[in-house]
């Protein structure tokens, strides 16, 4: 072992009797480990041995250790002075550090920060015959797991070594979840290359960056506005802090206020004992609140207070929380044409939109259609039985590259879906795509343009409807743009849209 230059301590003062004190005394610890190792048979049972670093210039004491240690079925290492740990430490990388703080070149507390930075899931205890106030303190506030005094009781070291291994494995556990979770939750989880949705990236990334507490989302229904608001959490400097959602549309007023301020024991006829919210739970962290274009007006007024003063009170309560939370708000209608309407606060507009992030429809994505196509297929591959979907046929290429998509991606994640569970060939077909998507799909055939006739059949009605509906949203509205699109004239364009009730 190139670290086990062991050397009893020299005594900087004092009289050699008191050398000789501290020399039995050290030999005593040596036969109260002998009897405790003769006595103790209960070790960690471990399939691969975890490696302690024993830092001590106490020959007697590393040596009691290093018998404890191996009967524990732990690996052993020694160093006797701050040089020799760190030289160790940064080859071995021990799970566990026994570190003594008084040492001839220096202090353990050196190699305690040491090892915070250079490895800060190490678990470090401090053992020392100095245990005072200021030692305990320093150590621990520099990351110590533990403090352990000499003379050492064996029993006790155990158990605080069984317990620190333990406490690192549930770091790394919980490190890998949060590693995995970020993976999941992150940006890259959000499918598509055409510019918009670029563009849409790129802000939301400088926003997960910034120090921002509020954002808005505005989106159609199934853009991905949950993903964003993920993936801007677990990419900001919040990502180990909790990220809690809650939909605005799903509950009454009444109970949206109590899950979002918590509430007293006793505000109300069912509050037995006191809840808290999730402003208080998502301390730190971060609160999604989609739809909130649904909250009605008192409640905006009290989530305006609460953005602008950062505290908030319990329903029932007297007292103001102080609040460290970042707001990410979603909506898919306009929320500033609602204010000014009256249906929506515009000062809590103004206060949400800090930044706000626009998520472009699908159908302004390109090809974007065909990547989360293809994506969902492969999910869908997992946990269907038996043959294996390979994609789009061309004509279903076509056809999903021309429809309107009015659910954005979640439609088109449940068009595959279906597909998935009736398709029996190798592709997704025209035959189990939904009417009104094959009706509307505009499609090239042998490089010419033209309509896709559905299986079945459609009435020449439907079909000539669904083109006007696709015109006019190609020409953003505008009729007589909608109807050279169509090579009709203006009024008779007109005249379609009000037969069906859209104009």
């Amino acid at each position: 072992m190139p670290y086990r230059r062991s050397r009893v301590k020299p005594v900087s003062s004092g009289s050699p009797r008191k050398y000789r004190e501290n020399f039995h005394s050290s030999r005593k610890n040596v036969q109260d480990v002998a009897i405790i190792l003769r006595t103790t048979t209960v070790g960690l049972p471990m399939s691969i041995k975890q490696k302690v670093l024993i830092v001590d210039d106490d020959s007697f004491v590393r040596l009691a250790l290093v018998e404890a240690l191996r009967s524990w079925s732990y690996e052993p290492f020694e160093a006797d002075t701050v040089a020799a740990a760190k030289a160790a430490f940064a080859e071995l990388e021990p799970a566990v550090t026994l570190l003594d703080i008084d040492l001839p070149d220096g202090s353990g507390l050196d190699v305690l920060n040491h090892i915070r930075e250079a490895r800060p899931e190490t678990i470090a205890i401090m053992v020392t015959g100095n245990v005072d106030v200021p030692n305990v303190v320093a150590a621990l506030r520099g990351g110590a797991h533990d403090f352990i005094g000499k003379p050492i009781k064996l029993e006790e070291l155990r158990v605080t070594l069984r317990n620190s291994v333990e406490t690192q494995s549930l770091r790394r556990e919980v490190t890998a979840a949060r590693t995995e979770r970020a993976k999941g939750s992150g940006f890259s989880r959000i499918i598509g290359s055409s510019p918009q949705l670029k563009r849409a990236i790129e802000v939301a990334q400088r926003v997960a960056e910034s120090d921002v507490l509020s954002i808005l989302l505005q989106g159609e229904t199934g853009t991905g506005k949950d993903l964003f608001a993920r993936a801007i959490h677990f990419a900001s400097e919040r990502a180990n802090a909790p990220y809690l959602a809650i939909n605005c549309a799903a509950l009454p007023a009444t109970l949206i206020e109590s899950e979002l301020f918590g509430y007293e024991k006793g505000a109300f006829t069912d509050a037995k004992q006191k809840k808290e919210g999730l402003f208080e739970q998502a301390q730190g962290g971060t609160i999604f609140l989609d739809e909130i274009g649904e909250l009605e007006l008192p409640l905006q007024a009290k989530l305006l207070r609460v953005l602008e003063d950062k505290t908030f009170r319990r329903v029932g309560g007297l007292k103001d929380i102080a609040m460290d939370v970042r707001i990410i708000a979603a909506s898919n209608r306009d929320l500033k044409k609602r204010g000014e309407t009256g249906e929506f606060r515009l000062d809590l507009f103004y206060r949400l939109s800090v930044i706000q992030v626009d998520i472009p429809p699908l159908r302004e994505r390109g090809d974007d259609v065909i990547l989360l196509a293809d994506h969902y297929i492969e999910r869908a591959n997992e946990k269907r039985r038996g043959k294996r979907l390979k994609g789009l046929l061309p004509e279903v290429a076509r056809v999903f590259m021309s429809y309107r998509w009015s659910g954005n991606v979640r439609e088109l994640r449940n068009v595959i879906e279906r597909a998935s569970i009736l398709e029996d060939g190798e592709y997704v077909t025209m035959n189990h795509l939904p009417g009104d998507m094959v009706a509307g799909g505009l499609a090239a055939n042998n490089g010419g343009t033209g309509i896709v006739l559905p299986p079945g059949g459609i009435p020449l009605e439907t079909a000539e409807l669904e083109l006007a509906r696709q015109a006019m949203e190609r020409a953003g509205g505008n009729l007589t743009k909608a109807a050279k699109l169509l090579n009709i004239t203006r009024d008779q364009l007109r005249y379609k849209l009000k037969k069906s009730g859209d104009y």
